[in-house]
């Protein structure tokens, strides 16, 4: 199934993707879309040595698969920091 999404979506989309921190089961809870999909839109979206670089580095990262995170690995998280809702777009 193809999903479209608009241009401030797939913003967001690629921002979140391109995140260190920002693991793909958080794409996936905002914009319903799995990790292979979100590839997909990174390599279409892309130039191509960007998204040779952005895969390299997120390949197998344990910060983009809440699978492979430490339970213990616990970072400081700021008052102001609004937590993720279940909005399709944060507000800024």
């Amino acid at each position: 199934m193809k999903k479209e999404f608009t241009e401030r979506e797939l913003d967001r989309i690629i921002e979140m993707a391109w995140e260190d921190r920002t693991p793909f089961e958080a794409i996936e809870f905002q914009f319903g879309i799995s990790e292979q999909e979100t590839i997909e839109i990174m390599r279409r979206e892309m130039k191509p040595s960007s998204f040779r670089m952005w895969r390299k580095r997120v390949q197998g990262r344990s910060t983009k698969h809440a699978a492979l995170k430490t339970s213990d690995s616990t970072r400081f998280k700021s008052t102001r920091q609004r937590h993720i809702s279940g909005n399709k777009i944060s507000k800024r």
